[in-house]
C-alpha cells in the first residue's frame, strides 16, 4: 500500500508492506494528523497507534526507511544520521518495526521543521 506524508513545505509518498500487525494498525488509523519532531536527520511524529515491538525490529536502518517507534507510538522517518549514529548510519532511538520505505529521495524530509503539522493518508489504489 502507499501512503502520502504531507507538511507545509512538501510531501512524499512511501510504500508500506501490508502484512504486519503494525501496518494493519496504522492503516486503520489513517488519515491522521500530528506534530512533527526532528532528531538529527530523522523526522518522527505521534500516530495515536499503540503496538508491540515485532521480532524483526531494527535499530540501524537505511535512509528512507518507514519505521514505527513502539516506545513513542510514532512513525520514524530517518534520512541520515541521528545524534546516536556511528558515522553515516541511520540509528533509531531504539529498535523499531520496519514498515517500508520512502518512494524516491528521502532527503526532502530536510524541509520538515520541528513543530510542523504533518498529515498521513492512504493513497487510493
Amino acid at each position: 500500500m502507499q501512503i502520502r506524508i504531507s507538511w507545509p513545505a512538501g510531501n512524499l509518498t512511501a510504500t508500506v508492506a501490508e502484512d504486519s500487525p503494525t501496518a494493519r494498525a496504522l492503516t486503520k488509523a489513517l488519515p491522521l494528523t500530528s506534530t512533527a519532531h526532528t532528531w538529527g536527520k530523522e523526522v518522527y511524529f505521534d500516530t495515536g497507534v499503540s503496538v508491540s515491538r515485532e521480532t524483526d525490529a531494527r535499530e540501524v536502518v537505511d535512509p528512507g526507511t518507514v519505521a514505527f517507534w513502539t516506545e513513542g507510538d510514532a512513525l520514524a522517518l530517518p534520512y541520515g544520521p541521528t545524534p546516536i549514529s556511528r558515522g553515516t548510519e541511520c540509528r533509531l532511538a531504539s529498535p523499531c518495526n520496519v514498515l517500508g520505505s520512502v518512494d524516491g529521495d528521502a532527503g526532502v524530509l530536510v524541509t520538515v521543521r520541528d513543530g510542523d503539522p504533518i498529515r498521513v493518508e492512504l493513497i487510493d489504489e
